[in-house]
């Protein structure tokens, strides 16, 4: 489609205006970032996987009543999406201990958690996404408190989704992070689930074997990330047939 205005570009994505009121086009590269974006590569065909298999799971949670910002894919890098009022906040779900709550509490990795744990971090970059709690978020007028009632119900119903997905498939979803917006109708707005959900976002462990099919890879010099990619997307039978990839990340200075 002809390129048009863009609004914002962030480490994964890039943001353009759509092609009518109240819609966005969403274009996922191929830029991997971790730290911070401390540690940075090029991952040829990662923006492939990703956009098809954000594709699956947004389509999953709409066929389940879940609502979100997916319209429709519109090529191999680009999917049209309602434009929405984003919080700016990370909501976190965590079934496992890993990542920072392992080193916070001193939990071993793997670790089940006695239930599902919603978690909240203020989404700025420059303060490293700092963890903060309800009274922050309400105090600082973010959301209000029936913003937080529904944003933790919206993160359960699509933790209980994505838990189910991918333990068809041999996955075991550790944890992941969405991104939630508004959608004004009037005076009034709703809360609809936002951004992305694919391996970026997720923490997936393969169940038998405890091989990391997530961004940890790269994170933690694991191996190759687009194989791990590749790997959920052919579990899930989504993969592109024309998708290539180096079997190495190209570093970026």
């Amino acid at each position: 489609m002809a390129r048009r205005k863009k609004i914002y570009e962030g480490k994964a994505k890039i943001m353009y205006e759509g092609p009518e009121p109240g819609t966005m086009v969403q274009y996922f590269k191929d830029d991997a970032t971790a730290f911070n974006a401390e540690k940075k590569a090029t991952i040829e065909g990662k923006g492939v996987l990703n956009n098809r298999l954000s594709e699956y799971f947004m389509t999953g949670m709409t066929q389940v009543g879940i609502p979100n910002h997916f319209i429709k894919r519109l090529n191999m890098r680009e999917q049209l999406i309602r434009s929405v009022e984003i919080i700016p906040l990370e909501v976190i779900v965590r079934n496992f201990a890993a990542g920072s709550l392992s080193k916070r509490l001193g939990l071993v990795e793997g670790t089940p958690l006695p239930r599902p744990i919603v978690e909240f971090c203020y989404k700025d970059d420059a303060l490293g996404d700092p963890l903060v709690s309800e009274e922050h978020i309400i105090a600082f007028g973010w959301a209000t408190q029936q913003d937080l009632d529904d944003m933790i119900a919206l993160a359960l119903r699509v933790n209980d989704f994505m838990s189910g997905v991918m333990l068809a498939v041999g996955i075991k979803l550790v944890d992941f992070k969405i991104e939630i917006g508004r959608i004004w109708e009037n005076d009034f707005h709703r809360l609809i689930i936002a951004d992305e959900i694919s391996p970026d976002s997720c923490r997936l462990w393969d169940i038998e074997t405890g091989r990391k099919l997530d961004k940890d890879v790269f994170r933690r010099d694991l191996g190759s990330l687009s194989d791990a990619y590749t790997e959920v997307a052919r579990r899930l039978g989504v993969l592109p047939t024309n998708v290539t990839h180096a079997t190495k990340p190209t570093l970026i200075n």
